[in-house]
């Protein structure tokens, strides 16, 4: 008896974890993306191992028709393709219906970025005479000196920091591991933190976590969002934000003050210089305005 949907679809994400090292969240989100693909496939009738290019072809005409956007499809088309490849090797099919589906090209929109006045007053937002402020000031000094992903920063543990070399170990995508020069304003503020704030919030200052949320246990991506929307607040920060923003400064202001592209990959932990690359677009489109505003002809 032929596997279903749902069965198949545990079997690729079980490969995922065991050969590539998927982090729960990305495979959370192409477990999204999949059951997509599996009600349109239920609700007309389509075997998913037996679909054909033309009902992939139907499925994105009836995503285009409900209005989704440009870059969901193709986020989509992106997890599909990864199914079905690895249907293909594992000899659960011949013929792989996305191979041949076309979406329109996504321009990779320009990552949101402050200007380093607006890192400053960010960073002098928390009230550093109480030990929460002591940890979020420490938390957003070693996020913007180290261009880490908030996930790595919230999963930090206390040996995960080498004060003596001035580094810190992360544990990247895919299970890969970096370490990652903190700076010297950074690892004064940690220095504070380690000795004032933390022990203040740690039950057992033994435990693993170097930025403890609730229960002394490791904070979430969520939790920490929400200090740093409040925080701009405080700060009069009114520019868009997401949890990558002082990642995307980190890479923008070391390209403006002339860091190398491979240099800035490395330390964003950035398998693909591709992926780097998107920087560049910001740090010129900064250079541009900044000429249009200051050159006499500009």
């Amino acid at each position: 008896m032929s596997p279903s949907g749902e069965q198949l679809v545990d079997t690729f994400l079980d490969a995922l974890w065991l050969e590539r090292g998927a982090s729960p969240h990305t495979l959370s989100a192409y477990r999204t993306d999949l059951r997509h693909w599996l009600r349109f496939a239920e609700a007309h009738g389509v075997r998913p191992l037996t679909a054909q290019q033309g009902d992939a072809e139907a499925f994105f005409s009836e995503r285009v028709a409900a209005g989704y956007s440009d870059r969901s499809n193709a986020r989509l088309l992106s997890s599909l393709r990864r199914f079905y490849r690895w249907n293909v090797r594992e000899a659960m099919i011949i013929h792989d219906p996305v191979a041949r589906i076309s979406l329109p090209r996504v321009r990779p929109d320009l990552p949101g970025t402050l200007d380093e006045a607006d890192v400053d007053a960010l960073l002098d937002a928390p009230d550093t005479d109480t030990a929460l402020g002591l940890r979020d000031r420490a938390m957003l000094e070693v996020l913007y000196a180290c261009g880490l992903r908030v996930s790595e920063l919230v999963g930090l543990r206390v040996s995960d920091v080498n004060p003596r070399q001035g580094v810190v170990r992360v544990l990247g995508k895919g299970d890969r591991e970096r370490l990652v020069p903190m700076g010297e304003t950074a690892l004064e503020w940690l220095d504070v933190y380690m000795r004032n704030g933390r022990p203040l919030l740690m039950a057992s200052i033994t435990r693993e976590p170097l930025f403890p949320g609730r229960r002394d246990g490791f904070m979430t991506r969520q939790t920490f969002w929400h200090r740093i929307k409040h925080h701009a607040m405080v700060a009069g920060v009114h520019k868009p934000l997401s949890p990558h923003t002082l990642r995307h400064a980190f890479a923008t202001h070391l390209l403006n003050h002339g860091a190398n592209l491979r240099v800035v990959q490395e330390l964003l932990g950035h398998s693909d210089l591709s992926t780097t690359q998107i920087y560049t677009h910001v740090a010129q489109a900064r250079l541009e305005a900044l000429h249009a505003m200051h050159h006499p002809r500009g």
